[in-house]
């Protein structure tokens, strides 16, 4: 086994375990609610608390540890997810469980980042975005498998079990990081020089493009279960095996998209956003009938990942030197998106138009596309593109 390989491997589980966490009261909030003695909407808010820990105190934390050795930061990073899971499965009322879910959360975003631009730094550069796809699928796999295991355990065993088993493994995870992750010497970029490349007008555009794109799948994802009984017809049986092959589908999707990032960022980018704004677009008449509702979610399933690689090597492409706090941003630009796609959503369910939730996805994601153009805005061949993408920025 090679030391890149390695490497890659522990970086992966340790992104499945992070991921796992993120929406894993979501599946045991009756449990939760009545042990802590809360309204379900109310337990609801330990997801809530969480996403905004990721989008709020990832840049706070990625900024604050800016200089501290890459392997250590690593390390202590899982060592913080493992006290916030440990408080969480120990918590006595809902206000310490709260508190532990922050502080999971606070260690999620400069986490991913880490890992992510850790991993390019293992691998030759024409494998950067097979390399982010490999440790992303950690995080889709997680939600593939991990979050409805965990839930499953939650039902059996109580909810406390799943964060339980999720600071074990996080300590073993640490073990594997302590293992085989390579020394890496502090960044010799300053905090300035982080902040210079996250203000940077092209580092600003992919984040935006990350965040508007993104949304565009919350839109329908977090209300396809309805889409596919109330309009398509199916059973919650059926739903459900949809559901398992849609997360299949973005297993695949993220790891191929990663392959096609190494030959070229830009048209993988666009052909990803394209693609996505096509299937956005005829889901509400796909949805009329099961077949092509099949068809539509399975494409979604293969598409919806598959903007991870393109996106997050356009933030490194963009923030040469000092990329760490540019790409902990683009992931909470990632669960903003999937926040404002969920409301968005939301408006529209509660206004009795769940059948055409694609058609705003779709807006969204062209949007996404249009963006693209303005992040790379010049008509190079694909190589020429890609490889120009760090000098146009800095």
């Amino acid at each position: 086994m090679s030391k890149s390989f390695a490497s890659l491997a522990a970086l992966c589980a340790s992104v499945f375990v992070v991921g796992t966490s993120e929406y894993l009261v979501a599946g045991m909030l009756p449990e939760v609610g009545s042990d802590l003695q809360v309204s379900q909407g109310t337990a609801g808010q330990a997801v809530t608390a969480y996403a905004l820990g990721v989008v709020i105190g990832g840049p706070v934390v990625t900024m604050a540890t800016a200089r501290l050795p890459r392997k250590v930061l690593a390390l202590g990073l899982m060592l913080l997810f493992a006290a916030g899971s440990a408080i969480s499965a120990l918590a006595p009322m809902f206000g310490v469980l709260l508190a532990g879910r922050v502080i999971s959360s606070l260690s999620h975003a400069t986490f991913l980042a880490l890992a992510l631009v850790m991993a390019t730094s293992v691998v030759p550069e024409h494998r950067t975005g097979s390399a982010i796809a490999t440790v992303a699928s950690g995080f889709t796999v997680a939600t593939l498998l991990g979050v409805p295991w965990g839930s499953l355990l939650g039902q059996a065993a109580g909810w406390r079990a799943p964060f339980a088993v999720l600071t074990a493994l996080t300590l073993a995870a640490v073990v594997l990081l302590a293992l085989v992750l390579p020394r890496q010497q502090a960044p010799t970029a300053s905090l300035r020089d982080e902040l210079r490349v996250v203000t940077r007008k092209p580092v600003l555009l992919a984040i935006a493009t990350t965040a508007v794109g993104f949304s565009g799948v919350a839109v329908v994802f977090t209300y396809i279960a309805p889409l596919l009984t109330r309009v398509a017809g199916f059973s919650p049986a059926a739903v459900s095996a949809l559901l398992l092959a849609y997360g299949a589908g973005s297993f695949l999707g993220n790891l191929a998209a990663g392959k096609l990032t190494d030959k070229s960022m830009s048209a993988t980018l666009r052909g990803v956003f394209g693609g996505l704004t096509g299937v956005l677009a005829v889901m509400p008449f796909a949805a009329a009938w099961q077949p092509t509702a099949v068809l539509a979610v399975l494409v979604l399933g293969l598409l919806a990942t598959a903007t991870i690689a393109p996106l997050q090597g356009l933030i490194l492409h963009h923030a040469g030197a000092a990329p760490t706090l540019a790409v902990s941003v683009n992931v909470g630009a990632f669960n903003l998106g999937a926040a404002v796609g969920s409301a968005l959503g939301g408006l529209l369910v509660a206004a009795g138009t769940l059948r055409w939730t694609g058609l705003a996805g779709a807006v969204l994601s062209l949007t996404g596309l249009a963006l693209t153009y303005l992040v790379l805005p010049r008509a190079h061949t694909a190589s020429r593109t890609d490889n120009a993408a760090v000098s146009t920025a800095v």
